[in-house]
């Protein structure tokens, strides 16, 4: 049987970076594009108040999605680090007990969702003409959270050896047989918010079914066996809560202080939170590749830091910030140049599209801030400073945001200063980061191990 993990701390770096981070970009790039199919089809087939039942969901969703990302991706690095170091008997502790704590984490916190899904609600202002239908819809989609969780452990332990294709194609079934789900549902059979909530629940039971058949037969250093399930090592139990709880709480956090970002944008006008909502999903495209580089880094530095090879971590992570410097000039020229066009495909009217074009053009100059966020957080989480990266994300990207727009708004109440706090928070987190990058991480471990 063909294995499919790929060692990282062998071959040329820039190939292996770029063949392990192509996966992950190609899978966040179907997804976005398949929630916006998501969206059309609840929003032609049900109306506007049903669409909106499912939008007041959606910070709730990407809050538990995001809470479970960094959970796994802080726990990966520990498995990329054994596997690295070629310690299987180690690997095997450390995959048994991410996924018995992951299964524990999902479970409780669905139950705990269900229970508040009426608290969620009000908190994200859902308005009374619309509670009824997201109610109905958050309860169903939240039993699916357990779903969530076990496949996002699963598919991170994959990325974690190497393995970044698997997931994607798992990504690519799932979200295809949403789709299909959506419409027998919605369109065909008439379950409303209902259908699209079942649909959202079986294609994520598809995706765990798929990622553990994978794990549960493979000859390969990441098989799972059930008997070990539920048998935590307590000494690997703390290191996985030190690595992936914090990064876990850093990403429901930023998640949470956008919510206080949108209330700004929200006294703008309609015009101004549809332009801006425009510019954020271009946000979304434009900064993947700066995202799915960083979760390389983390994995390519996590497998030669237990390799003992940390000349070649530090080589991984100067290509990341090469090719993303090269990304940023050429997409980053392209959208800022067409900034109109690409605003004009989400919107129509020419005030809404103003306001978004405007917000392109103060974020693009600024976006390699983003990716040296990016690849320098998860280059230290690699290193295993999971807690340091929390700190430095949440003084820039919370704090430092935050108190930009209380005194900026203070001083004078005008729409751009919402602009300039994305790109600000970045900045902030950024050099945060990097003066401990350079100052602890450096110092500690150059010239020391195998140079490569």
């Amino acid at each position: 049987m063909k294995k499919g993990s790929r060692d990282l701390t062998q071959g040329n770096i820039m190939r292996e970076l770029i063949l392990f981070a192509l996966p992950i970009f190609a899978g966040q790039v179907f997804q976005n594009l398949y929630n916006s199919v998501d969206s059309i089809v609840v929003g032609r087939a049900l109306g506007t108040t049903s669409l909106a039942a499912v939008s007041s969901s959606a910070d709730i969703s990407q809050l538990l999605n995001g809470f479970f990302v960094g959970f796994s991706t802080g726990g990966g690095v520990l498995v990329s680090r054994y596997f690295g170091a070629r310690d299987r008997a180690n690997m095997e502790k450390a995959l048994h007990t991410l996924v018995s704590l992951g299964m524990l984490v999902g479970l409780s916190m669905a139950c705990a969702g269900i229970a508040l899904a009426p608290v969620l609600l009000r908190v994200v202002r859902c308005p009374d003409d619309v509670f009824p239908e997201a109610l109905a819809y958050l309860r169903v989609y939240l039993v699916g959270v357990l779903f969530t969780a076990i496949y996002n452990v699963g598919s991170r332990i994959l990325q974690a050896v190497g393995d970044s294709r698997r997931p994607f194609y798992y990504l690519v079934i799932s979200s295809l047989t949403n789709i299909a789900m959506d419409i027998l549902f919605v369109v065909f059979l008439g379950f409303g918010v209902m259908g699209a909530a079942l649909a959202t629940i079986i294609s994520q039971g598809l995706s765990v079914t798929l990622v553990y058949s994978r794990m549960l037969k493979t000859d390969d250093v990441y098989r799972l066996y059930p008997s070990r399930l539920m048998r935590m090592d307590r000494e690997m139990l703390s290191a996985i809560a030190s690595l992936g709880f914090p990064a876990a709480i850093q990403s429901s956090l930023i998640s949470i202080s956008n919510l206080f970002v949108q209330r700004y944008i929200n006294s703008f006008g309609s015009a101004a939170m549809a332009g801006i909502g425009a510019a954020k999903r271009i946000d979304r495209f434009v900064g993947m590749i700066a995202q799915c580089l960083g979760l390389a880094t983390a994995t390519f530095v996590a497998q030669n830091v237990g390799a003992r090879k940390y000349e070649r971590a530090f080589k991984g992570i100067r290509t990341a910030l090469a090719v993303c410097a090269v990304y940023v000039l050429v997409v980053g020229s392209v959208v800022y140049t067409n900034a109109e066009f690409f605003v004009s495909i989400f919107i129509e009217k020419p005030e809404a599209i103003a306001y978004g074009a405007s917000m392109v053009h103060v974020m693009i100059p600024f976006y390699y801030c983003q990716s040296l966020n990016n690849v320098f957080a998860n280059a230290v989480r690699g290193f295993g400073k999971s807690f340091v990266v929390m700190l430095c994300s949440i003084l820039g990207m919370i704090g430092c945001r935050q108190l930009f727009l209380f005194f900026a708004m203070r001083q004078n109440y005008v729409v751009q200063n919402v602009y300039f706090a994305y790109p600000f928070g970045w900045a902030c987190a950024a050099v945060s980061v990097m003066i401990y990058y350079f100052v602890k991480i450096r110092p500690k471990y150059a010239g020391k191990g195998d140079a490569d």
